[in-house]
């Protein structure tokens, strides 16, 4: 069996895995993935015990229970690059043993649930309403790097997708991934289920312009007219695409879940959206002890 070198897998001194600073006892097979690191704590305020709070950079932990359910939430920051070291330190620390560096014969299947703020793409989508994603469109390239990355994508919708656009070869390769048809039942059964982008940044990437001009000014309007297999791309974000990608290459559960914090379309901007992610955080709980 192939030994994982030191240089690769890295552990502290301490027995923790490098960027997260986690052992394999901190972490429960339910995970709530947030970006912002203060969320951290407006989820786990919602605990009705907190066993592990531990932190390192952008990048904190706290597990507990929720009616009875064994939880971790982790921040993971913005962007792809971070849900990289994210999803493959927590699928590292329940199957890959730290001591042997070697891949374990029987493996754990965690499952992800992003609650996120996220820009809408389509009029008729109200700020303050929560959109979970059937698909990710990957603008970010992140997994493009990895085997076995046209099993795990809709090549088809890619096309499509590519074609629509007229699609600029500078650009990485989008690719188009599904979440998991059971967190999204579980979680979103009455929620818009939709597209969701994941840009690899927050400005250019989703069509903003301050003062540098981007290399399309139609590419929202182009992105709203998309349809494939009677759903339309609802909203922009930065993480969901690497989640469900690197997820279903390592066999986990992913879903995300976003509210709706801006109407790109239309404009418009939440007034105040804390107390409304507040009340997501909270069904979305409920949802998964139930």
């Amino acid at each position: 069996m192939r030994r994982i070198p030191e240089s690769e897998l890295i552990i502290n001194q301490d027995g923790s895995i490098f960027h997260l600073h986690l052992k394999p006892e901190d972490i429960a097979d339910t995970i709530i993935l947030v970006g912002d690191q203060d969320r951290v704590e407006v989820v786990s305020s919602f605990f009705d015990t907190i066993e592990v709070k531990k932190q390192n950079r952008e990048f904190i932990t706290h597990t507990g229970t929720f009616h009875g359910k064994r939880i971790t939430v982790t921040s993971t920051g913005i962007g792809t690059d971070n849900i990289d070291i994210v999803v493959n330190e927590l699928d590292a620390l329940v199957n890959i043993d730290l001591n042997t560096r070697t891949e374990k014969k029987e493996k754990k299947v965690l499952n992800f649930i992003r609650i996120g703020t996220s820009g809408a793409l389509q009029s008729d989508i109200p700020v303050d309403t929560p959109v979970i994603s059937a698909m990710a469109i990957g603008f970010d390239g992140l997994l493009n790097y990895y085997a076995h990355r046209n099993d795990v994508t809709n090549l088809e919708m890619e096309a499509q997708f590519k074609k629509h656009l007229n699609w600029n070869p500078q650009l990485t390769a989008p690719y188009f991934v599904e979440g998991s048809e059971l967190l999204m039942q579980k979680i979103g059964h009455d929620m818009r289920k939709g597209l969701t982008i994941s840009a690899p940044g927050f400005y250019g990437p989703q069509g903003r312009v301050l003062r540098l001009s981007i290399q399309d000014e139609a590419i929202n309007d182009k992105i709203s007219a998309f349809r494939s297999n009677n759903l339309s791309i609802t909203n922009y974000e930065m993480e969901c695409s690497a989640i469900y990608g690197l997820s279903k290459l390592l066999a986990h559960n992913a879903v995300t879940v976003c509210c709706i914090i801006a109407n790109r379309m239309r404009k418009e901007y939440s007034k105040d959206y804390k107390p409304v992610i507040k009340d997501l955080i909270y069904k979305v709980l409920q949802r998964i002890t139930e």
